[in-house]
């Protein structure tokens, strides 16, 4: 009876090996991009999946401070002392609440906006600007600032002239149409992998 046991368990023994060598074996076979087999949306809700989907923007972003671009272009301010990298880069950089408080230590420190201002600068956290320009993930879009800059183009023919404008909003729609017929004016190339990857 013993030895019918230590055979069981032997037998035993010897299959699991089989089994997990078979099971690694077919794991591995298996491709990459096999995936769980859940379906998950690359949007936090229906509704935002669905603008994706339409290529809708909003063209009002509620922001946490009423930032008057108009005012601080008129005192003489250039779009890259803010919008740092715009030169150089893909982005146009979003300013820290210390390079805000460089000039609002000083500047206009009872206006209730530069007072929100400073309570971020305070609490040492930056303030959560809500970007308004921008492009799906499902766009395949690579958009540089640098290479239009470069080509002398100017940023009201996106952003439209921020001179009149408080809180930017979005002023192009800066779809295929809109940035072709921008690239055919301008003799800029027109292929695809231009913007797209």
């Amino acid at each position: 009876m013993l030895v019918a046991a230590c055979s069981a368990v032997g037998l035993m023994v010897l299959r699991l090996p089989v089994r997990a060598s078979a099971e690694s074996h077919r794991q591995a076979a298996d491709p990459p991009y096999v995936t769980s087999g859940k379906f998950t949306t690359s949007e936090p809700s229906v509704r935002a999946e669905a603008r994706e989907y339409l290529d809708s923007y909003p063209a009002e972003v509620q922001q946490p401070i009423a930032f008057p671009h108009k005012v601080h272009l008129k005192n003489g301010m250039q779009c890259e002392v803010c919008h740092r990298g715009v030169t150089q880069g893909a982005q146009a950089a979003i300013p820290s609440v210390t390079l805000c408080m460089t000039c609002h230590q000083v500047i206009a420190q009872k206006k209730p906006e530069i007072k929100k201002l400073a309570a971020y600068y305070k609490k040492g956290e930056d303030v959560p600007w809500q970007r308004v320009y921008w492009f799906y993930p499902s766009a395949h879009v690579s958009f540089w600032h640098a290479p239009h800059i470069r080509a002398g183009v100017d940023c009201k023919s996106c952003h439209g002239d921020m001179r009149q404008e408080t809180v930017a909003v979005r002023k192009a729609g800066l779809t295929m149409g809109f940035c072709l017929n921008c690239h055919t004016l301008r003799h800029a190339p027109t292929d695809c992998t231009t913007c797209h990857y």
